[in-house]
């Protein structure tokens, strides 16, 4: 299945952005791009020392995950990007009119058990309650999908791939 859609994998840190984002990326036949090497190093230092970034934290980093999307236009993509709030939503949108948004969702206590056990990333779990606090779930007017985490990564996968071929084709 190959889509021209570019897809940005979104929901608070230990959704299995990560993890899914590849996964859908080879089920879409396009190239993944993880949404954290996109962040400045002062952005990386911050989350590892348990603080949350702040919006203007955020526009560089959301700047060049939208210059990104905006080069797959018509070719399809996948990247990994919290984008919690509508605003930085609107900012990816603003750059490549044409994202789609695939929400992982699930249960805090889930999310919380999968953060402690994963090795080698730097946002600690101390960060997940701002996450969770700073969330604006995707609006009606917005392209995309709630994606529950429940179950493996291929389960997850296969939900995301069904639920994007009920999108209609992206705005160019």
């Amino acid at each position: 299945m190959n889509t021209p859609h570019v897809v940005v994998v979104m929901g608070v840190a230990g959704t299995g952005k990560t993890t899914i984002g590849p996964l859908l990326a080879a089920r879409l036949g396009v190239p993944y791009a993880e949404g954290d090497d996109f962040h400045p190093q002062a952005n990386i230092a911050k989350m590892s020392a348990g603080t949350p970034l702040a919006d203007e934290d955020r526009r560089p980093w959301l700047d060049a995950i939208g210059e990104w999307a905006h080069g797959r236009a018509g070719l399809g993509g996948v990247v990994s990007c919290s984008a919690l709030k509508r605003s930085y939503r609107d900012r990816l949108r603003a750059a490549a009119p044409g994202v789609v948004f695939v929400h992982l969702t699930g249960d805090r206590a889930l999310i919380e058990d999968r953060m402690s056990h994963r090795q080698g990333h730097f946002m600690p779990t101390a960060l997940l309650d701002s996450q969770f606090a700073t969330l604006q779930p995707l609006q009606a007017d917005e392209a995309g999908v709630d994606v529950d985490v429940s179950g493996g990564p291929e389960e997850i996968t296969e939900r995301a791939a069904l639920a994007l071929e009920d999108l209609p084709e992206p705005v160019q």
